[in-house]
């Protein structure tokens, strides 16, 4: 079926329609969606959980993670709905976090900034002891085969946890530089309240982006590697820009003129003029753009100004009225990008709109999008259709947060949700047993409060059936930027 797109009269009508459209439940509440949002972090942790572990239907699980090489790999996130630990997407995910608390933190219910936190540092810990050896990265735990032939708990696990290691020379740059990232990200949200621990984090991050620059290219590149990563989270699109992201979080946790100079010289090479329009998991171009165009709207460095061209290219794309616009929205007004897991887009770029617009605001400046300027109350507007959306101001009038509203997703992708819990069901249930969970036409058992699943596709279409794991699928990628989406409105509903 050919994409839609809708003409920017639909776009404007649908705009004024809001108010109009059905939402089962009551009215939108930011700051009750915002607490779900971050609580959804608990239902994914691996490890041994603490007292104050809020998701009580979840229990300690991979607690032998590492012992096959003799290091402690335990903690981290799933990263989805299954029992495996991606370091890709889960660096991705903490940046992202972290980012949120970095923009969006100040105006936080203090509560939900210390839940933020603890939600960082749960995957941070982690992410130190995978480049806790020198010239060594672990990149994976667990066989994502073997595991996707199971239904079973986290807490019953038995399927092989492997660990996939990258040792130089052989290359990991996307792996390394985001998780360079995520720890400069993460130390620059930490310095107010730990500063010790910011420090080690900084301090560990500038290591591992060494190691990513040295020793370039992907890390499904490795014979050792791809059979575990690929397809589920191969570098398809390349490891430059990890690079550069690694050095502009770098920058803005140092100020250092040495990272200054990485994404000023290392631009065309790395690829950042290819003013590619996405952001996500695997590529970083978008949010590149927006995080560097920072200081050149701060009016400090003006040689990056190339960053904030792309930047408000593609914002312009996001404008219906635009001449330059061409990103898809369903019937309905959602973001729509193809491929699997749509909502992972609406979040992400919803996102960046609200971060674009505060710099933008900040530095009294405008968008000029060739004959209309956007002015940063126009972004936020757009960001805002995206939150309402996928909060229940869809054609379904469904939230795609499990837990918000009293109409939402209750047959979601996910093993742990599937299968009763280890409270109500203390023996173990092996790997082909849980089949008969998924294959249930019942509700999950456990709600995983806060999980925004895969979500409708271009049509605006979603049946509550966990078989269509790509729109059924909850996935940590999806919820961190839209933490940061949530402060906002939370303190700002009125928009």
């Amino acid at each position: 079926m050919k994409n839609k797109i809708i003409s920017s009269k639909l776009m404007l009508l649908l705009l004024l329609l809001l108010p109009l459209i059905n939402c089962h439940g009551s009215y939108l509440d930011y700051t009750d969606a915002l607490t779900k949002s971050i609580l959804f972090f608990e239902g994914q942790r691996s490890g041994y959980l603490p007292q104050d572990q809020r998701m009580n239907w979840r229990g300690h699980s991979g607690l032998s993670d590492g012992w096959t090489v003799n290091v402690d790999l335990t903690g981290g996130y799933y990263d989805a709905g299954d029992n495996v630990k991606f370091n890709f997407p889960m660096a991705f995910t903490t940046t992202l976090l972290a980012w949120s608390v970095i923009e969006f933190g100040e105006i936080m219910p203090p509560a939900e900034l210390r839940n933020a936190l603890v939600a960082i540092r749960w995957s941070t810990d982690y992410l130190l002891k995978t480049v806790s050896q020198p010239d060594r990265i672990f990149v994976q735990v667990g066989d994502p085969v073997l595991d996707h032939n199971c239904w079973e708990r986290p807490e019953d696990m038995d399927t092989a946890r492997t660990v996939y290691t990258v040792d130089a020379p052989n290359p990991a740059s996307d792996v390394a530089g985001e998780t360079a990232a995520a720890l400069a990200a993460a130390s620059i949200a930490f310095r107010p309240s730990d500063p010790g621990y910011a420090e080690t984090l900084l301090r560990t991050s500038t290591r591992v982006f060494d190691f990513a620059d040295k020793n370039r290219g992907a890390y499904s590149d490795n014979l050792n590697i791809r059979d575990g990563v690929c397809p589920y989270y191969c570098d398809f699109d390349g490891y430059q820009d990890e690079l550069l992201w690694g050095a502009a979080w770098l920058r803005r946790a140092t100020q250092g003129d040495n990272y200054l100079s990485y994404i000023q010289e290392n631009r065309q090479t790395l690829g950042a003029d290819d003013n590619i329009d996405e952001f996500g998991w695997e590529n970083k171009h978008a949010g590149l753009n927006v995080l560097v165009s920072k200081e050149v709207l701060d009016g400090t460095t003006y040689s990056l100004q190339s960053y904030k061209s792309s930047a408000d290219s593609f914002m312009c794309t996001l404008i219906p009225e635009s001449s330059s616009s061409h990103i898809q929205y369903s019937p309905g007004g959602l973001i729509y990008k193809p491929g699997g897991s749509n909502l992972q887009h609406a979040t992400t770029i919803t996102f960046l709109l609200l971060v674009y617009a505060n710099y933008l605001e900040k530095s009294s400046q405008i968008l000029n999008c060739g004959t209309i300027s956007v002015n940063p109350s126009m972004l936020r507007k757009i960001g805002k259709r995206q939150v309402d959306y996928i909060l229940g101001e869809n054609p379904k009038g469904i939230s795609y947060m499990v837990g918000y509203s009293n109409y939402y997703p209750q047959k979601i992708h996910h093993r742990g949700s599937t299968i009763p819990s280890i409270n109500d069901h203390p023996q173990v249930i092996g790997c082909n047993e849980g089949s008969i969970y998924f294959n249930s036409s019942q509700p999950n058992p456990n709600v995983l409060v806060g999980a925004i699943v895969g979500g409708p596709g271009e049509d605006d279409v979603y049946d509550d059936n966990r078989d269509e794991f790509r729109k059924s699928e909850p996935t940590t990628y999806i919820n961190a930027p839209f933490v940061g989406a949530l402060a906002y409105f939370a303190a700002n509903p009125n928009v």
